[in-house]
């Protein structure tokens, strides 16, 4: 079963290099983008576009809000749900004012990628003066260009906590302990609502968990997907 991963605000398909040793090896992998589109719906409805017939969705951060969408609009196309570091939540409105003053910013200068500020807040404490790690989170959204920054920074996380009951497939939850973007607090709002969701934190990582700790993302993925398998078999 194709495991269809979708990546956050500037991230770009080098997000996930240092989970792909990790995810099931029988499991082919296909990479969305969430270059198009200036919504979330038009997003899911771009990637469901290039999906194929079924697959196993793993969503980071934005892409947990895109991964959702696509759950909702074909559930019978998506034989698992994963969700890591993201919410359910509609953005705060101070983090609105924050895009809407970046984006101006980006009009106004040369667009080298995300500044170095914002990626420390990112990551978990321990890793801010990690410049090897900030320098790969920058280098994907310069590669992104000042054009795919303004149109993901102008997309409306409306929240969605009111239609997570409606999600039917298995779902996993995964949050990070040092996430200083997306709080635990949300991933389990997203496990409470999603009937039958199994949640799971990663200690001493921060958002950036694909990147911070892949190896523990990548083993509890496969774990996980093996026992979803299992379940199948046994109905």
């Amino acid at each position: 079963m194709t495991i269809l991963l979708v990546p956050g605000f500037m991230a770009d398909q080098a997000l996930w290099d240092d989970l792909l040793p990790f995810l099931p090896p029988a499991e082919p992998v296909q990479f969305a983008d969430l270059n198009t589109g200036s919504a979330i719906d038009a997003m899911a409805d771009a990637v469901l576009a290039a999906a194929p017939a079924h697959f196993t969705l793993l969503g980071f951060s934005m892409g947990g809000y895109v991964a959702r969408a696509i759950a909702h609009r074909a559930p019978e196309r998506v034989t698992a749900l994963i969700l890591v570091a993201t919410s359910a939540r509609a953005d705060r409105p101070a983090l609105v004012q924050q895009r809407v003053a970046a984006a101006r910013q980006a009009t106004l200068s040369a667009f080298h990628g995300l500044s170095r500020g914002a990626i420390r807040a990112s990551l978990h404490a321990g890793r801010a003066g990690d410049t090897a790690l900030i320098e790969r989170v920058r280098a994907m959204g310069a590669r992104l260009g000042r054009d795919v920054f303004l149109r993901q920074t102008a997309v409306v996380r409306a929240g969605d906590v009111d239609t997570l009951g409606q999600i039917a497939c298995p779902t996993l939850v995964i949050a990070a302990a040092g996430d200083q973007l997306r709080s635990v607090a949300e991933g389990r709002e997203q496990a409470d609502g999603i009937p039958g969701a199994d949640f799971v934190v990663i200690e001493q990582a921060g958002h950036m968990l694909p990147l911070e700790a892949p190896a523990a993302l990548g083993n509890i993925v496969s774990d996980w997907l093996a026992t979803v398998l299992s379940r199948n078999r046994q109905t």
